[in-house]
């Protein structure tokens, strides 16, 4: 049995945080994080008020059909980051990255975020937050290809980049949940959303053991 002691230090340490669930979402370009992320979102049915897709901040402009996201210039978002208003922040394919701080709050109240990170990160999620979800969409290397080349957004030589990062080995990630993503929107989706509901039990119960 822990002591009282051990119990008030762990208390008034701030990270890691102890309660709640993090779910990781990465994987390859092209592989329809955000889709399949919105399939589950869209059928949460009672899970909707414990759960929480964050809304990531971008040094990129929104445009039509892609992820919805805040945007800061590289300046703005310097001056935020600099004043801890981040969970989290990364860099990416010439491009910053961040979530809210406000996600903290919401780990804290023993909810579950979901949040599309870089695999890269990972081990920060997993210092800042004590119970982390691993969960990598991807499919295959053709299928990005397509998916990528129709976007219209990159040269022949920037997707096959991506797709080279994709398959980095020291990308992987310890324990993941690895959901195929090539055939039909709802199988992943499905599968997803399971993922989404084994958390949202872990999470009325972790803070407590």
């Amino acid at each position: 049995m822990i002591s009282a002691t051990i119990e008030r230090a762990q208390a008034e340490e701030p990270f890691p945080i102890r309660q709640g669930v993090f779910v990781v979402v990465a994987g390859p370009s092209g592989a329809g994080k955000d889709s399949v992320m919105d399939y589950a979102r869209e059928r949460l049915g009672a899970l909707h008020t414990d759960v929480v897709f964050a809304r990531r901040i971008i040094t990129r402009p929104m445009e039509p059909g892609s992820e919805e996201h805040d945007t800061l210039d590289h300046a703005a978002f310097a001056r935020e980051e600099a004043a801890g208003r981040f969970a989290l922040a990364w860099k990416a394919n010439g491009l910053s990255y961040a979530l809210p701080a406000s996600l903290d709050d919401v780990m804290r109240a023993g909810g579950v975020v979901v949040a599309n990170v870089s695999r890269a990160v990972v081990p920060e999620i997993r210092a800042r937050y004590a119970q982390v979800m691993p969960i990598i969409v991807t499919a295959p290397r053709e299928v990005l290809a397509e998916r990528l080349a129709g976007r219209g957004r990159e040269t022949r030589e920037e997707v096959l980049a991506r797709l080279s990062r994709a398959s980095a080995r020291e990308l992987t990630v310890a324990d993941a949940i690895v959901i195929d993503n090539s055939g039909p929107l709802e199988e992943a989706g499905e599968r997803f959303l399971q993922v989404l509901r084994k958390a949202a039990a872990w999470s009325d119960v972790c803070d407590t053991v």
